[in-house]
């Protein structure tokens, strides 16, 4: 283990000095949120941290102190915090018009649903823009409804697919679920993280396996058509989970022989993150008919999207349909820079490359601290998995929050999920260097000693 005595890994050097901080102070702060501020907006450290500002792969408090980010706003922030090029498109367009709704023509909305179809695979071309991934998983719900005449919809255990009413109901964390959700036809299936899994055997097994589960809740559960199936290639809340390529291959085999569409929510794994590949379902190998998608496609501007095959996106038109934000000028400057950004600063490849690193310090920092129990992910979406015996695999809970904490106190930001909260969830703005993933698993080393013994 990591000599605590050792001089420890310098933050690398930086050369953004941040603004004096002149405004309320931290405690006002705090009173003014509790007092005013719906107590379910929560904060994530015991002692809250305050940012007032942020610098590609930093933010900064109010004392001026800077943070490496390793979560990036629950990967929020794609490009960077406060980008130029980002920054500089939506000032530009502030100045010029700051809102228009889609009832007029704007430049922007085409071009970027053009730059979209680019990314796509062929035949998904056609947009719909909206503010969040939430309304986006919904309007996907609605128009596989709308196309096939089907009701009944297949998610899968452990997903987390947004906050609205329909949303909650695809969604299968207890923690983020109220009983008001509108959830009439959805059916979860078993998840195929071979990690958790209930079922035996090898990662293309349990994928099989539970691939096979989508036809068995099929039979039972539904008239034996449905609307859609809908998952996440990496499930991000859930922790990093992914099964075996085959379970997307066969779960969109088995979802189109009933008459379904298949749906992939890339609101976390798209635009470059993982590496490989510009979407998480190409990892899979496979092609959904519909792709919702949010967060860092504005790099912290609200804004999402739901793209679609023409065919299957004639059916809302059937009806109004109308977002009064969903595509404003300025929502749409900063996917533009976005995209330009991300192909430009090759931050896909970087994603790639930096997460490889991470990856494989991670993993020999599992073979020296008995609280990791897996270590999984693809490119700059990772996951760690603490447990409190790898035999029995419990949930070390406490041990993932105090780790956090460690982190914090030494410079770090990382975040938390899983069904137990027990996942150190790790996911960077795009442009982090070699240098700040060392510095990132030296402070790691240090937290798993400290909190592990």
């Amino acid at each position: 283990m990591t000599d605590l005595l050792a001089a420890p890994v310098e933050m690398p050097a930086f050369e953004h000095v941040p603004q004096p901080y002149r405004g309320p102070s931290r405690e006002e702060v705090l009173a003014m949120r509790k007092q005013y501020v719906n107590p379910a907006v929560f904060t994530l450290y015991r002692d809250p941290l305050m940012i007032v500002e942020g610098k590609m792969q930093y933010v900064f408090d109010e004392t001026g102190r800077r943070y490496l980010d390793m979560f990036a706003g629950i990967v929020t922030v794609s490009c960077g915090h406060c980008h130029p090029r980002v920054v500089q498109a939506v000032r530009q367009q502030v100045e010029t018009l700051q809102h228009a709704t889609t009832i007029y023509l704007h430049p922007n909305l085409p071009q970027l649903a053009r730059k979209l179809a680019s990314k796509m695979p062929e035949g998904l071309d056609v947009t719909y823009f909206v503010n969040s991934g939430s309304e986006a998983n919904d309007l996907a719900i609605t128009m596989a409804r709308l196309f096939t005449g089907n009701n009944d919809v297949i998610a899968v255990r452990n997903a987390y697919h947004g906050g609205s009413p329909t949303a909650m109901g695809l969604t299968s964390h207890h923690t983020w679920k109220y009983p008001t959700q509108v959830n009439a036809g959805v059916h979860h299936t078993m998840c195929p993280d071979p990690y958790r899994s209930s079922l035996d055997g090898t990662p293309d097994e349990i994928a099989r396996r539970s691939a096979d589960d989508i036809r068995e809740t099929i039979r039972y559960a539904t008239p034996g058509r449905i609307a859609a199936f809908i998952s996440e290639p990496i499930q991000g809340v859930g922790g990093a989970t992914r099964g075996d390529a085959t379970y997307l291959r066969e779960a969109y085999r088995i979802t189109r022989e009933h008459g379904g569409l298949c749906i992939a929510d890339e609101v976390q794994t798209g635009f470059g993150r993982t590496g490989e590949n510009y979407w998480g379902f190409q990892n899979s190998g496979v092609v959904p008919d519909i792709v919702t998608m949010a967060k860092g496609l504005g790099n912290g501007v609200p804004m999402a999207a739901v793209t679609t095959t023409r065919e299957i996106a004639e059916k809302l038109a059937q009806r109004i349909h109308f977002n009064t934000f969903g595509g404003n000028p300025v929502a749409m400057a900063a996917g533009l820079a976005v995209l330009d950004v991300i192909d430009d600063e090759g931050l896909q490849e970087n994603a790639r490359v930096i997460g490889g690193r991470l990856l494989a310090g991670l993993r020999e920092l599992q073979e020296r601290h008995p609280l990791i129990g897996d270590v999984r992910g693809m490119g700059l979406m990772l996951g760690v998995e603490m447990v409190k015996d790898r035999e029995t695999r419990a949930p070390a809970k406490e041990e993932t929050a105090e780790v956090l904490e460690a982190c914090r106190e030494m410079g770090v930001l990382i975040g938390k999920g899983g069904l137990d909260g027990n996942v150190l969830r790790i996911k960077p703005p795009m442009c982090i260097t070699a240098a700040d993933a060392d510095f990132a698993l030296d402070v790691l080393d240090r937290a798993f000693s400290r909190v592990g013994g």
